[in-house]
């Protein structure tokens, strides 16, 4: 059990806001943040009293092991707003649970849950004004830990800072993405931190990601990093591909994230009739059903975008694109369902939101 020293948090105010210097309908994301941010200290053993203050730079050393040795891990969450101005989390047990399971395979102390619920509740409700209603509005919620241990020897840090920064989002990706498949880059391997929103997961990523896009491409689909046959994961989201009437999925392992809009998406197709299966897929599968009309639908999921369809994919130098669906589609069906109950517009039959108090 990590040891805590004190429950109360310590807050310090803005003096002013800076929220009616922001145009919230030309957002650039993650770029705009809110008044304030949430730290607390891990040090001599202990987390130390949580603080809140004001948004903005903060001091470190250079030596601190985040910068030389990677140790640092985050999450990706969101509040939403109805239109009677109540506030709603989504599934936020999953995000606490996953942050420290994340935390624990980079040897870094997990974190109290209730000053993680106590730290995420002060922290909206004092920047409640930045989350506004309305379709496709939300602010979205970055906690995160870095090591700050002053010291370059190759060992893990003794002391940590736990934060939590907010900012107000939009649609993240807009449209459908044409994606390539990996052939030589791998996003993880077997006994690595792929299942763990660990930083250096996503700065692997953007060498071949920029490769990809310099082709034309938006994002890369990920294969297994022994054969790159099997399909795993695109770009920073969970992949969805839809043969005939069937949803597949790949498993979680210790490569794949267990992403909380994956787990999501697989009960609302089971909500409706859609046959989900949780299998390894391989990249001759969907080619092959690219070309004999079955494979209808690739998307990707994920906190960011909610779901983002793909409209066509490459490997090997030969393009393959997918069907304009109209109406119905599974995608337009499952992002529907899900922001209806993100945004309090529909039943919650599951009990995923979380409503602040």
């Amino acid at each position: 059990m990590t040891k805590v020293s004190t429950y109360e948090i310590d807050i310090v105010k803005s003096p002013t806001s800076k929220i009616n210097d922001v145009d919230f309908d030309n957002l650039s994301f993650g770029r705009t943040f809110t008044d304030h941010m949430f730290y607390c200290d891990f040090i001599d053993g202990e987390w130390q009293q949580p603080k809140i203050k004001p948004y903005g730079p903060m001091s470190i050393d250079p030596s601190a092991r985040v910068f030389h040795y990677g140790q640092a891990v985050f999450e990706g969450m969101k509040a939403y707003k109805d239109d009677q101005g109540g506030v709603f989390l989504f599934r936020p047990e999953e995000n606490f649970a996953r942050i420290n399971r994340s935390a624990k395979r980079l040897a870094i102390p997990e974190f109290p849950k209730d000053y993680f619920f106590k730290g995420l509740t002060t922290l909206l409700n004092l920047d409640k004004a930045w989350i506004k209603s309305g379709d496709g509005n939300s602010l979205y919620i970055r906690p995160f830990v870095i090591a700050t241990d002053s010291a370059i020897a190759a060992a893990p840090s003794e002391n940590y800072r736990f934060m939590i920064i907010c900012s107000p989002a939009k649609a993240y990706y807009k449209g459908s993405v044409k994606v390539l498949i990996a052939e030589k880059f791998s996003r993880s391997a077997n006994g690595g931190v792929g299942f763990a929103k660990a930083a250096g997961n996503y700065a692997a990523q953007f060498y071949p990601t920029n490769l990809a896009q310099q082709k034309g491409f938006q994002q890369v689909i990920w294969t297994d990093a022994d054969t790159h046959t099997f399909l795993e994961e695109a770009g920073t989201m969970n992949v969805f591909f839809r043969i005939g009437d069937t949803l597949i999925t790949a498993p979680t392992s210790d490569r794949i994230l267990d992403g909380v809009t994956r787990k999501s998406i697989i009960q609302l197709a089971e909500d409706n009739g859609i046959r989900c299966d949780v299998r390894p897929i391989t990249v001759n599968e969907i080619i092959e059903a690219s070309k004999n009309g079955s494979l209808k639908e690739i998307f990707g999921t994920g906190t960011a975008a909610v779901i983002s369809p793909v409209s066509a994919f490459e490997h090997h130098d030969s393009i393959y694109e997918l069907p304009e669906i109209t109406a119905n589609s599974y995608s337009s069906i499952l992002k529907k369902n899900m922001l209806g109950i993100q945004h309090n517009l529909s039943e919650d039959k599951h009990g995923w939101r979380y409503e602040l108090k």
